[in-house]
């Protein structure tokens, strides 16, 4: 469960620093700024560092767990990002007119 749980907080945390409102303002312009890949790592090392403070997963501070939070948070964050959107599952059709 705790796995689940660091996941589904990093894709949250990532979904709001890339398209939340409530960033829009302040939020730097750039690639980094829009990519839940590249953001997603960044939030999972955020992540792994301030495990301490709560009860939803636990995982030492090594360097290596820093980096194996920073993988999985962005490769979920951006798997879920191209599954989901603001209207649910993204459906593609391909051919067609």
């Amino acid at each position: 469960m705790n796995l689940l749980y660091f996941v589904l907080t990093a894709y949250g945390l990532t979904q709001l620093l890339c398209y939340g409102k409530v960033f829009a303002k302040i939020r730097p312009s750039g690639y980094f700024w829009t990519c839940p890949m590249c953001m997603g790592f960044w939030v999972g090392v955020f992540l792994c560092g301030v495990n301490p403070f709560t009860e939803l997963f636990t995982y030492e501070l090594t360097t290596v767990n820093f980096l194996i939070c920073g993988w999985i948070s962005s490769g979920t964050s951006y798997i879920l990002n191209t599954v989901f959107n603001d209207h649910g599952i993204k459906i593609h059709k391909k051919g067609g007119d």
